[in-house]
């Protein structure tokens, strides 16, 4: 038999749940593209992301694509070929990006990590203090890894950066932190920042966000890479038309617009206050089930779990399992694990437009389906969310 009549829980790391309230404002016919109700848009947005990223002096741009893709537009703005960079391994997404420069003729160095493990910022110092003719141009690092659920610490590295005394570049992977953790781009030392609109920003998948510091335009105008689509120096020119490479993406602007005004009207501070308290109660919950010896953290630090997803290795079953029961029988659809942990791992959001009743029905879901799959398993998992969330409100 089956409950899963009703509205799902999407609980995956991505694509998130969008607001009623933002697929309202994207439903509307199309619309001129040169009005003057887009054009404040666009340039609303283009503002209001310096918030997003808290920065006061970056220059910021919106692409049509997803993360890739501002991927994509941030190493093609500041590298040349023949330039070489360090990738800070931490699980999938920052290999991925290093991937991305090699196609364009950028070396890349790729500074291991166990997946279990944030980067060291220790050895990102000693390999940048050996690196005395500052081959390496920039550093790239994803500050919360969707795959692996860890979070790293980017003023840390930040700070190898400085007690090496290198210039290259730091190049931060935002995508799935900005919007549910702290993120202080100026404080940081940040030079170029990546984000996307369908995990923290609560939209759908199609829009990517960089800002560019004013050290990163500066080393802009020197880059080889530049390609008529992602180039700054043509976004920067005052035509409309300009900031999107040719037409806009009205109706995602629109819906973006209401996102990011949702998100101030929570505050900042307080949406990622928000997600700390669901995350606690996630892994509150995982830490009893983790007794029985059948699943357990994939992030052996627990100062270095994410607040934005929760990566659980299943050593006792296969995670498929789990994934149909919750899905098939009680509506909740749960991540599941990707590359080094495809088939070894299942994952739980808690992200963007999620709440405590969200977050407990995900949680009772898969106690529903440990039980009822005969998994072993510490009994109270979800009693043990519900204590962490009270001792929030008190």
């Amino acid at each position: 038999m089956s409950l899963a009549r009703g509205r799902e829980f999407l609980s995956i790391p991505g694509p998130t749940n969008v607001p009623e309230a933002v697929l309202a404002a994207m439903h509307r016919p199309a619309v001129d593209i040169y009005a003057q109700d887009l054009l404040e848009v666009t340039g609303s947005l283009l503002a209001d992301l310096r918030k997003i990223f808290r920065t006061e002096t970056a220059s910021t741009y919106i692409y049509i694509s997803n993360g890739h893709g501002g991927w994509e537009g941030a190493l093609t703005n500041v590298l040349s070929r023949g330039d070489k960079v360090l990738v800070l391994a931490s699980g999938r997404f920052a290999i991925g990006w290093g991937e991305a420069c090699g196609i364009h003729g950028v070396e890349v160095e790729v500074m291991p990590r166990s997946w279990r493990d944030a980067v060291d910022p220790e050895a990102v110092r000693a390999r940048l203090a050996a690196d005395t003719g500052h081959t390496i141009k920039a550093v790239l690092m994803v500050q919360v890894d969707t795959a692996s659920g860890v979070v790293n610490d980017v003023p840390a590295i930040r700070a190898a950066l400085d007690a090496a005394g290198h210039p290259a570049l730091l190049m931060v992977d935002g995508i799935a932190s900005i919007g549910c953790i702290p993120f202080e781009m100026d404080a940081w030392g940040v030079d170029v920042a990546v984000t996307a609109s369908q995990k923290g920003l609560m939209m759908i998948p199609g829009l990517a966000f960089v800002a560019a510091s004013p050290k990163a335009k500066a080393v802009h105008l020197g880059a080889d890479l530049k390609e008529s689509y992602w180039d700054w120096t043509a976004r920067d020119l005052p035509e409309s038309y300009r900031k999107f490479c040719g037409t806009a993406p009205a109706h995602a602007l629109f819906g973006q617009r209401v996102a990011f005004d949702m998100l101030f009207e929570e505050g900042i501070e307080h949406v990622w206050r928000r997600h700390t308290a669901l995350a606690r109660a996630t892994r509150a919950a995982v830490a009893v089930w983790a007794k029985g010896g059948a699943l357990d953290f994939n992030i052996t630090d627990p100062a270095r779990r994410s607040d934005s997803v929760t990566t659980i290795l299943t050593p006792g079953f296969d995670p498929q399992t789990l994934r149909d029961f919750c899905r098939e029988r009680c509506g909740v659809i749960l991540g599941s694990g990707i590359g080094d942990l495809g088939g070894k791992a299942f994952r739980i959001a808690h992200m963007g437009y999620a709440n405590a009743p969200m977050v407990l029905g995900t949680l009772g879901a898969v106690e529903i389906g440990l039980k009822s799959l005969g998994i072993r398993h510490g009994i109270g998992g979800v009693q043990a969310a519900i204590e962490s969330l009270q001792d929030f409100f008190a």
